[in-house]
């Protein structure tokens, strides 16, 4: 049975944000529930706006990122800049589009699309 466009969207978004706090060694069960309360939020959103499925991918990323602040502390912490440097976490962009990646706003470098932390913290 195939999924429908917006539970792919769904399901591809949990993907990938879990594929990054598995990277960064953060996937324990309590951070696993942030990532599916924020895929049950994102839901209805993109029931109400079906166009925006493509946005979902970074939504979930924001969403998961700001709960674990709340929570947690900053995530994830950016490998770009020096560790002489205070930490500071990555932010997605874009905000709200296609296309969402990790990005330094201090150095101003795209680091990784999300999904793919892994790539850059195995370096």
């Amino acid at each position: 049975m195939e999924l429908n466009p917006l539970e792919q969207a769904l399901h591809t978004a949990r993907a990938l944000v879990m594929a990054d706090l598995a990277a960064a060694d953060v996937a324990e069960a309590d951070v696993v529930s942030l990532v599916e309360d924020a895929v049950t939020h994102r839901r209805w959103w993109v029931e109400q706006w079906p166009e925006g499925a493509e946005f979902v991918a970074g939504l979930v990323a924001q969403d998961v990122q700001d709960a674990l602040l709340e929570r947690y502390g900053r995530w994830p912490l950016c490998p770009a800049c020096s560790p002489e440097g205070e930490p500071h976490a990555l932010d997605v962009e874009p905000e709200l589009g296609p296309d969402p990646h990790w990005v330094c706003t201090k150095a101003a470098v795209a680091v990784a699309p999300v999904g793919a932390l892994g790539e850059v913290l195995r370096r």
